[in-house]
């Protein structure tokens, strides 16, 4: 392997646990729920989903999954955008 590989390598593995330096500002993911595939986007700190949850209240369980598992990554507004949204300082313990 080619020695300047070796030393990106290095520099992901260090880089992948450091999810704060990544911001995510648009997202589209499928999401396997328990009946179905829903079709989840981020643009613009907003949310959608297919499912008809989201469709009534606007925010469902397939969006505050994401939010929750990419919250290292979202800005504040992305973090927070739907009403049943757990805050961040909530998810980290501070």
């Amino acid at each position: 392997m080619h020695s300047s590989m070796i030393g990106k390598i290095e520099k992901a593995q260090r880089y992948e646990h450091e999810p704060e330096r990544v911001t995510i500002g648009s997202l589209h993911a499928d999401f396997k729920g328990e009946h179905d595939v829903y079709h989840l986007t981020l643009t613009d700190n907003h949310w959608s989903c297919t499912c008809s949850f989201y469709t009534g209240y606007g925010t469902c369980s397939h969006t505050m999954a994401l939010q929750r598992i990419l919250a290292p990554m979202l800005s504040i507004e992305s973090r927070t955008e739907s009403p049943l949204a757990v805050p961040t300082v909530a998810l980290n313990g501070s």
